[in-house]
């Protein structure tokens, strides 16, 4: 079962209501800090945030036979960068139990 979506806006709605600042300014820092984690990438930097994660760019062979979908034509695709996302510990471990609190884990999935 798909998780449902928690997009900027509720970010946005939740942090107004924690604090005392504006929605406005909210979503300007909100933006910001996106744009800078994008502009980080762009420029090949790793970002890292501790208890929370690492995003970093990982470069993807191309390869001379890869095919369309969609049309089933055969393509080449050439080298790319692909953003990556690595969990840190504390998300990891905060997660690791919350398929077996929904009632969906195989049995044996919540063991470390």
């Amino acid at each position: 079962m798909a998780a449902s979506k928690y997009t900027k806006a509720d970010i946005v709605d939740l942090l107004y209501e924690k604090t005392s600042i504006s929605r406005k300014e909210i979503r300007t820092v909100v933006d910001l800090f996106i744009e800078e984690v994008k502009q980080a990438l762009v420029q090949n930097q790793v970002i890292e945030l501790r208890g929370f994660g690492t995003f970093e760019i990982k470069t993807r062979k191309g390869r001379s036979k890869a095919r369309n979908p969609k049309t089933g034509e055969s393509v080449r695709v050439s080298s790319h960068g692909v953003a990556f996302f690595r969990a840190g510990r504390e998300l990891r471990r905060a997660v690791w139990d919350l398929e077996s609190e929904q009632g969906d884990s195989p049995p044996g999935a919540g063991e470390p």
